[in-house]
């Protein structure tokens, strides 16, 4: 009798486990898939920059980039920006109203900012297997304690429950910034070792295991990793800004020249040029200018090092560049216009932002339609 109730009860939950571990494997561990950035959006996230953290001089120099981003992506999605505060909010509503800049498809959420890069410190969007979007929260740690994090960090959290959406808490599992990984929407993810396992941000991980990490989170099998560069400036080097996927078969960079310039290691540039995709075939690669000359901002000081253009963003209508008042804006103008027939591309002075060290896709982040 004991035995007949054994296989009663025991045997159907055997049946039933191994059929949710084979379910699981057919996934390859897979429980969440990052949307590709030219997917249709529901809108892009913006945290507007403040006074409070590094001064008012600061911010009014970075208004104009502001404004004239939420210029072009409310002709066809949502804006949603994120203001210090409530008198924030009221600065921010003049002077989009002042520049003649509709408030139909903008909505506000206060909550306090160390920082304006979205980007790295968001929410990043993603689907279940069911389809339902669901955001990620990503540990944040300001690029490796270089600056000031704790109200960044906490802004996915706060979009989550604000939107009513689920929160996947990974705060404990990785440091991650979305601007240190690039996905082709077809299963590679490409990213550099200097940002991603570096010992200011993942102390101890191995390769594997951030593979791991990002097979099961991100819904990626195949991986390109470069070296970077870490300490060259405050990211540690993210790969957005020399190399980007213009879509599933194509790899935004620069010229071997252009890299160097850069100072992308050599190995890297010979790794991105051979570069393939899950499937073991090539990309083809498309390659952007620098800026002729190095940039000088608005107010006049000159930075010293040239400007890339590949850290451009993809909304649903429109592409933003960013622009230097240089004589390549045109010609990097023209080459991605090329690669996005159906969009329009919108050239954005980015001069005053680069001077802190980035430009339009480290200050956007996509929100998928459901």
């Amino acid at each position: 009798m004991k035995k007949i109730l054994y296989l009663m009860v025991v045997f159907p939950l055997m049946v039933f486990a191994q059929k949710n571990q084979s379910q699981l494997s057919k996934t390859n561990g897979i429980l969440y898939t990052m949307p590709e950035e030219s997917e249709p959006h529901e809108g892009t996230w913006l945290q507007w920059p403040h006074e409070y953290q590094y001064g008012e001089t600061y911010s009014n120099r970075l208004d104009e980039t502001w404004i004239a981003m939420t210029e072009a992506l409310v002709r066809s999605e949502k804006v949603h920006i994120i203001a210090y505060d409530e008198d924030e909010k009221e600065k921010i509503e003049e002077m989009l109203h002042e520049a003649n800049v509709s408030l139909a498809n903008v909505d506000f959420y206060i909550f306090p900012t160390d920082d304006f890069w979205v980007r790295d410190n968001g929410p990043i969007y993603v689907r279940d297997r069911a389809g339902k979007l669901l955001i990620e929260d990503w540990g944040f740690n300001g690029w490796g304690k270089k600056a000031a994090f704790t109200n960044c960090n906490a802004i996915p959290s706060k979009i989550s429950s604000a939107q009513g959406k689920t929160r996947v808490d990974l705060n404990s599992v990785m440091i991650n910034e979305g601007g240190a990984v690039e996905i082709d929407g077809n299963g590679t993810l490409l990213t550099t070792k200097s940002a991603v396992l570096n010992s200011n941000r993942n102390p101890g991980m191995s390769q594997a295991q951030a593979e791991a990490i990002f097979r099961k989170y991100l819904g990626v099998t195949h991986f390109i990793w470069l070296n970077g560069k870490a300490g060259l400036e405050i990211t540690d080097m993210h790969i957005d800004g020399f190399a980007r996927f213009g879509n599933s078969s194509t790899l935004v960079t620069m010229s071997e020249d252009d890299l160097a310039d850069w100072q992308v290691p050599d190995d890297d540039i010979d790794k991105l040029y051979q570069a393939k995709n899950k499937s073991g075939k090539p990309y083809r690669i498309v390659k952007l200018p620098l800026t002729k000359n190095a940039v000088t901002t608005a107010y006049g000081k000159e930075l010293g090092y040239k400007g890339s253009y590949v850290n451009y963003y993809i909304a649903n209508k429109v592409v933003l560049v960013p622009n230097y008042h240089d004589v390549n804006d045109a010609v990097a103008n023209a080459i991605i216009q090329k690669l996005y027939p159906t969009k329009e591309v919108v050239g954005i002075d980015v001069r005053n932002l680069y001077a802190n060290g980035g430009m339009i896709h480290c200050v956007t982040q996509q929100q998928p339609k459901q």
